[in-house]
């Protein structure tokens, strides 16, 4: 073999090595930069807030969690919820998910929480599918609101000062029974929304009172805008007298907002539980 034989072998070994080496760089690099999806578990008081989603000229719990993540990872960081409470309405477990190319470290939560303000609390940040979705992927959403059956300083934050007349219990439950027979909610829903249906399968309804307290349970696939808030408001009017339990076929079946109660005031809401089978 002469020595332009073998410079030319030693030409074609360099070149295909070359090549190697550039594919599994390009496959690392892929690797470093891979966007992954985060879910984050947190918790707010609402009093402060024009709901969990961003307005214009408002504050809104997502700007505060998006300027605390953008932050601490120095990127900017796009948050999506499980779902948009409304302005005062408060979260005692929700959750929401946002990408990024970082692999995060376990004490984000606690750096996230140092950033936050005082009414925002985040429990924990894990791995999801990158598929995975805080809002449509959520198999359920439960809510619980208060009612203060006596007059009490000390839940007039937090729960519906109902003291001046009194509820009966047992009709407010009988009503929550014919909830089940029902999917289109028109009737609790917020006018003019951009809801594509307002069709929703509700899991549970109840009333319970321990002692001056009065809480109202309430699950479902999904909730309608001011729905819940719409739906104790009807209830206190069958409580009250003002409404039978079995009126409440026909405020349903009317499937307009007028025919049902007042909206039940906001800082009495809780958003409670968000479910997902998580693999």
């Amino acid at each position: 073999m002469d020595l332009n034989q073998y410079g030319s072998y030693f030409s074609i070994f360099i070149l295909k090595n070359l090549q190697l080496i550039i594919i599994k760089l390009q496959y690392f690099c892929r690797l470093i930069f891979i966007t992954m999806r985060y879910f984050i578990e947190f918790s707010y008081n609402g009093k402060n807030y024009f709901g969990y989603q961003i307005q214009p000229n408002a504050v809104s719990v997502q700007e505060e969690m998006e300027k605390a993540l953008s932050t601490i990872l120095r990127e900017n960081i796009k948050t999506t919820g499980a779902g948009r409470t409304d302005t005062g309405v408060h979260a005692k477990k929700i959750f929401a998910h946002f990408d990024t190319d970082k692999v995060l470290d376990q004490d984000l939560p606690r750096k996230l929480n140092s950033f936050l303000p005082p009414d925002i609390s985040v429990k924990r940040i894990f791995r999801v599918k990158d598929d995975f979705h805080a809002r449509f992927d959520a198999t359920f959403r439960t809510y619980e609101y208060y009612i203060s059956l006596e007059k009490n300083p000390f839940t007039e934050e937090s729960a519906w000062q109902h003291w001046r007349k009194p509820l009966n219990v047992d009709k407010m439950n009988e009503a929550c029974k014919i909830l089940f027979e029902y999917e289109d909610f028109t009737s609790f829903a917020k006018l003019h929304t951009d809801n594509k249906t307002n069709l929703c399968k509700i899991y549970k309804a109840e009333w319970e009172q321990n002692g001056s307290e009065l809480k109202f349970t309430v699950s479902a696939n999904r909730f309608l805008r001011n729905m819940v808030r719409a739906i104790v408001g009807t209830m206190v009017e069958v409580g009250a007298g003002k409404l039978k339990p079995e009126d409440l076929r026909k405020v349903i079946e009317d499937k307009h907002r007028n025919s049902a109660g007042t909206s039940a005031p906001a800082h009495g809401l809780y958003l409670v539980d968000v479910g997902y089978k998580f693999d």
